[in-house]
């Protein structure tokens, strides 16, 4: 028997176990053209939060996975083929060739890269840099909720890219104090510890030029406060502001964005979809040659999705949060 996970309810603030149901149905049967994949790995992201609150009901949510193709009919597709796919949240789905990409056999490279470093996460941290924020060389960079997926892949890529220095925020001292040790930040703030504006002050005395924002309210308050004239913030996500009805009093300084003639965007990972060989192309020598950490939090089993997805949003993860079937 196959299993898919239901959301059946929507979620008051903070979702919980009881908006979701776990069903039993025969193991689904590819028609002409299509395929069938046994799911090995699933994402569990923070934009899944803002989907519970649009999406149909008594339907899995969407999400990025990795499975394997167990039965084809279509010769595009042979069994055994790994595959990325976007049809999470169950243990069997039915794909069409043009619904997946097959991955490669890349060696030294961990297959679950390709939910993080390599997938729609480090493909966030890629354009955030790249692209929205056009990260220059010697520059300060500043990256909130550091110790997660897309802030930790955002922390390591600016180093390699050539940042002089690199700030993280962390809901923990000792995610901090992974941000500094393992991962090569220069310096982590541990947010609940207070005073973020001047922690920030603190860790980048001569201020940032680049913010890139997983958080928004008072992280992005800060990061106004400490950016530096002509700075940039490429704007990801806002994980702070996913479970409260309440909009946020900060960021309270949001006109010093003319003052100090700042730059701020907000972009969709979606749209630059045709950047994933580029990402691959610079990050996979990094992580062969051990100077890039596909950070992971890795839970088993398909009967603990909502719990994996709860403790990711309470910050219950360190790097990519993933689902192992």
């Amino acid at each position: 028997m196959a299993v898919i996970v239901h959301q059946v309810a929507r979620p008051h603030e903070w979702p919980d176990t009881g908006d979701f149901a776990y069903v039993k149905i025969p193991d689904p049967v590819p028609g002409p053209g299509q395929a069938l994949v046994e799911n090995l790995y699933l994402s569990v992201d923070p934009y899944m939060r803002e989907r519970m609150d649009t999406d149909d009901l008594g339907i899995p949510l969407e999400g990025r996975s990795i499975g394997r193709v167990a039965d084809s009919r279509d010769p595009r597709l042979a069994p055994g083929d790994l595959v990325f796919h976007r049809q999470g949240w169950r243990s069997h789905a039915v794909v069409a060739p043009e619904d997946v990409r097959i991955l490669p056999r890349a060696p030294g490279v961990p297959v679950t890269a390709y939910l993080g470093v390599l997938g729609g996460t480090g493909l966030s941290a890629y354009v955030a840099l790249t692209q929205v924020a056009r990260l220059r060389e010697g520059e300060t960079v500043f990256v909130s909720a550091a110790a997660g997926g897309v802030g930790s892949a955002a922390g390591q890529f600016a180093r390699l890219l050539g940042a002089g220095r690199v700030v993280g925020s962390a809901g923990s001292a000792a995610k901090a104090a992974y941000l500094t040790s393992e991962l090569g930040f220069d310096a982590a703030i541990d947010y609940r510890a207070g005073d973020l504006g001047g922690r920030l002050a603190a860790a980048a005395p001569d201020g940032i030029d680049v913010y890139v924002d997983n958080v928004g309210g008072d992280h992005l308050e800060a990061a106004i406060g400490a950016l530096l004239p002509h700075g940039r913030i490429a704007w990801c996500g806002a994980v702070g502001q996913y479970n409260t009805p309440v909009p946020p009093a900060a960021p309270r300084n949001l006109f010093d964005v003319v003052g100090k003639q700042l730059r701020l965007e907000g972009f969709l990972v979606r749209d630059y979809g045709h950047l994933q060989p580029e990402l691959e192309e610079f990050a996979i020598p990094h992580l062969r040659a051990g100077r890039l950490v596909a950070a992971e939090t890795v839970t088993e089993g398909l009967d603990g999705m909502a719990d994996a997805f709860i403790a990711m949003l309470r910050g219950g993860n360190v790097g990519k949060m993933i689902v192992k079937l």
